[in-house]
């Protein structure tokens, strides 16, 4: 795939999150690009995990890209702050925000040494505005991950790494975002719709396109940003 400015072909990469969805189309994009790719999900490690995550990534030796999607709600819903406990909040800061840090922390050591990384991490609409759901650790750890984006960006361009965000809108890519968006019903569906300008829902297509171009030859001058797939919906 040359359209972004030139294949991946002898690039190393990990992914991470790609047992379904968002994670699962990146992965076959940049492997499509012609990298060799890396999948890792829960099955394989744990990312929350520091000696997990080491362990994973001396497997894989010298890493070119590194792709954080590992996250979600951890199947929470919305709890009154008041009501909410440590556990539950832990539990998604841990699996958004320490993660992407675990891994970045991995990669980022073989990058240095080489003198040349990409390292992608994929927020959501909920850290630049609201969680949809009410989930506050999840809002919390996806802007985060944002200002994480910010701040590695400027410790490692140094080193020929870049290190951008991008934040997705709502997307059907799992049963957590289909039941989400069957709970509200055709009314809130059609609401939901007529705040996208482009009157649709995103794919993990969509997504994956957007990390090729930060990952590709042509997005060398770029890093420390954070860019909304949403079709529009981040401008309201």
């Amino acid at each position: 795939m040359t359209e972004f400015g030139g294949t991946l072909e002898g690039r190393v990469a990990v992914v991470t999150g790609t047992a379904q969805g968002i994670g699962r189309a990146i992965a076959g994009a940049v492997r499509d690009a012609g990298a060799t790719v890396h999948e890792v999900d829960k099955a394989d490690a744990d990312l929350t995990v520091r000696a997990e995550v080491d362990e994973f990534f001396a497997r894989v030796g010298d890493v070119d890209i590194l792709v954080n999607d590992a996250g979600g709600v951890c199947g929470q819903t919305h709890v009154p702050i008041d009501e909410l406990t440590d556990e539950a909040w832990d539990a998604v800061v841990d699996a958004n925000l320490r993660t992407a840090m675990n891994c970045t922390r991995a990669a980022a050591r073989s990058m240095k040494r080489r003198g040349y990384g990409r390292i992608v991490t994929i927020s959501s609409g909920a850290g630049r505005s609201v969680s949809l759901t009410g989930i506050q650790a999840y809002a919390s750890a996806k802007a985060a991950q944002i200002g994480l984006t910010r701040q590695l960006a400027h410790e490692l361009g140094p080193f020929g790494i870049t290190v951008n965000c991008i934040a997705p809108g709502f997307v059907l890519s799992n049963p957590t975002t289909q039941a989400q968006w069957e709970s509200y019903g055709e009314e809130g569906q059609r609401a939901l719709l007529e705040r996208i300008p482009v009157r649709a829902l995103g794919t993990p297509d969509d997504i994956a396109r957007g990390v090729l171009f930060f990952v590709s030859p042509a997005a060398g001058w770029v890093s420390g940003q954070t860019l909304s797939i949403d079709g529009g919906h981040s401008l309201f």
